[in-house]
């Protein structure tokens, strides 16, 4: 017999896995009226063979409906300077691109100036699960952009300096 889960309180979950780091991102693409993007906080690889990643998002996102239907993203992890574009990306403005330097991936989705690493992807499939759905997409292309740069990480509601140490 399977039992139900647990109700757990919003405010206590999202408390405990606040201290769990996460690496920020935003995932970009092209609208109709051009690029769009969006801040993710739940990015992960899934497989080497094929090259897969993946992502959550939530169901109310605006951003997500009009990169999806273009059936391609392209992934810019953040490096530790960029908190400001983790921000800018996180908003409901409209206007997220004005005066942010990006270039076109190799799909020509928006690849964002200075950030860590980029991964142009293809949608492969997603799936509802709560309020988010998982996202998963099948690595075209990817690059690194800095081999010594540290990453911007979120933890604790903040975005704390991580010392890189060594490199590669």
């Amino acid at each position: 017999m399977i039992m139900p889960a647990p109700t757990i309180a919003t405010d206590i979950f999202r408390q405990v896995l606040s201290h769990v780091p996460t690496p920020v991102t935003v995932v970009a693409g092209h609208g109709t009226t051009g690029p769009v993007g969006m801040t993710v906080g739940s990015f992960f690889s899934i497989s080497l063979e094929p090259a897969m990643i993946g992502f959550c998002v939530g169901h109310n996102s605006s951003s997500w409906p009009l990169i999806e239907q273009t059936g391609g993203f392209c992934v810019s992890v953040l490096g530790a300077d960029q908190a400001a574009l983790c921000q800018r990306f996180a908003t409901k403005a409209a206007n997220r691109f004005d005066d942010v330097s990006w270039t076109p991936a190799p799909s020509g989705a928006p690849r964002l100036t200075g950030s860590l690493v980029w991964i142009d992807c293809r949608v492969s499939m997603t799936r509802a699960a709560g309020d988010h759905d998982i996202v998963v997409g099948e690595v075209e292309d990817l690059g690194v952009e800095d081999e010594n740069a540290a990453p911007l990480v979120f933890h604790r509601g903040g975005f704390p300096r991580l010392v890189v140490e060594g490199g590669g």
